[in-house]
């Protein structure tokens, strides 16, 4: 049995095709059909649910090139492929709608879970977002775009990043250099994901003129912060005295994204204290959301997802 999808040019079939055809090599491996491209046409050859399920996936990311994203990554596929083989629907990675932002960069940047889109509505509707999850589900990441994009608009003047450095305990005075020297180490993944959503000396000149603020949240104590968009990452590391602190620092026309892992707190007892008694004092209080995402939001490397399930398992059966 033979299904036929319509091709539009060869820039889309390039895009479908990916590097040295990779994609389709992909979607024929999970779905068990041959696929050749003839002309403008693409032609799919096996069991009829084996080509109806490739056929939604195909169509899916032509839906997506044709929205603008003109590259399709190993991540975005094998997200859309999960989505297929579980019944859901795959929406165009492009489609704002669905999550996608404009960088300071080309590079296109888009939700692709339900979780993550569910995350990303939240933090455009409220003023203070936890994003709780396992490694993998974007939680900095998702924020960070949010964040450059509402800078980028003029919604906010300024980015505030910030992270408990506890592994150096919070005081900082006996490591060398200057600030940023100091807590470098310490905020190395926000700087990563800003680096690939703004070019190198626009962060540069946006860190020596104050729009861009990274600093170990003890730095946050005392401040008020208005117009700006925070983020406080890796928050299972927070105590309860942190925590408060750090949300009676919001001011006027600002937001605050709260990021962690319960599961990966370095608190002296291992417990997310301050993460933990925020969502128990602070739910159901309008303004404030929780998003949940957990291993189905994963979009790193698929080993990730299985060992993030692998240890959940280990986890729950103790």
């Amino acid at each position: 049995m033979d299904r036929i999808v319509k091709i539009v040019n060869h820039s889309e079939a390039q895009a479908l095709l990916g590097t040295r055809d990779e994609n389709i090599r992909t979607i024929e491996k999970e779905f068990s059909v041959k696929i050749v491209l003839r002309g403008e046409h693409l032609k799919i050859s096996g069991t009829a649910s084996n080509i109806k399920k490739s056929a939604e996936l195909i169509e899916s990311v032509l839906d997506s090139i044709r929205s603008g994203q003109s590259r399709i990554g190993a991540s975005d596929l094998h997200y859309m492929i999960l989505s297929v083989k579980k019944g859901m629907n795959v929406p165009a990675l492009s489609s704002r709608k669905n999550g996608a932002f404009s960088s300071f960069t080309e590079r296109k940047i888009a939700a692709r879970t339900k979780g993550q889109r569910e995350y990303v509505e939240s933090m455009e509707q409220c003023d203070i977002v936890f994003g709780i999850g396992p490694a993998g589900t974007g939680k900095t990441y998702l924020a960070m775009a949010c964040a450059v994009e509402s800078l980028k608009k003029q919604q906010v003047r300024r980015i505030i990043l910030t992270r408990p450095a506890i592994e150096a305990g919070e005081s900082l005075g006996y490591l060398p250099g200057d600030i940023y020297e100091k807590i470098s180490p310490y905020l190395r993944p926000l700087y990563d994901a800003l680096y690939d959503m703004m070019e190198a000396e626009k962060i540069e000149k946006y860190l020596e003129t104050g729009i861009i603020e990274v600093a170990p949240l003890a730095y946050m104590r005392g401040r008020t912060l208005n117009d700006a968009f925070i983020i406080l990452d890796e928050a299972q590391n927070c105590t309860a005295e942190q925590m408060k602190m750090f949300l009676t620092r919001l001011g006027f026309d600002s937001k605050a994204v709260i990021t962690g892992d319960m599961t990966q707190s370095d608190l002296a007892d291992g417990k997310p204290i301050g993460l933990l008694q925020a969502e128990e004092i602070l739910k159901g209080i309008k303004g404030i959301k929780f998003i949940y995402l957990t291993g189905q939001d994963v979009v790193r490397h698929e080993l990730v997802q299985r060992i993030i399930e692998a240890y959940d398992k280990a986890t729950h059966h103790k």
